[in-house]
């Protein structure tokens, strides 16, 4: 059965995008070698993604490395969203409920994964307790300002462990 996996690039201060969703910072850190990613990108069997980073800056826009992975992942996609547009997207299915969209999403990916893109998805998974799996990458750059890669003021202390075997920054999510 198919894990949900939230995997992020993240500034070394904890910032997925910048102010107001910007992504252009990350561009400069793409590219290269990264055998983790490379793994993963073949462990993914569905996207399940929120409306804002579905429709938000892509640091590769424009270029032949835009979307999902640089542009390389090509599968199911389900977009979280409470307002879906008035016309069809190729490929993308838009679901108006967590827990369906986890659903759909999963039975899609099969036995591999569905990564979750989204900062806001992926806190609404962890509150949900749907949450299996999470994978960081850092960037070296300090931002200061923009979007957390979790942020919950007040909330509850998520504990998460280290995946035996598993690269720096992969996690099983503890409930």
């Amino acid at each position: 059965m198919a894990k949900l996996l939230y995997s992020a690039t993240a500034s070394l201060d904890g910032y997925l995008a910048g102010p107001g969703g910007d992504m252009s910072w990350l561009t400069e850190h793409l590219g290269g070698e990264n055998p983790t990613a490379e793994r993963l990108l073949a462990d993914v069997g569905a996207i399940l993604v929120g409306n804002r980073t579905f429709g938000g800056d892509d640091p590769n826009r424009g270029t032949d490395r835009e979307g999902a992975f640089g542009g390389q992942y090509h599968g199911p996609v389900f977009v979280l969203t409470r307002q879906p547009p008035a016309e069809p997207v190729a490929g993308i299915t838009f679901v108006d409920d967590l827990h369906r969209a986890v659903a759909q999403a999963k039975e899609a990916a099969g036995d591999r994964y569905v990564n979750v893109l989204g900062a806001n998805v992926a806190k609404e998974c962890i509150e949900a307790g749907l949450l299996d799996e999470i994978l960081m990458f850092f960037a070296p750059v300090l931002l200061g300002d923009g979007v957390r890669m979790f942020d919950h003021p007040g909330g509850a202390t998520i504990r998460l462990a280290p995946i035996t075997g598993e690269t720096a920054h992969w996690y099983r999510v503890v409930y």
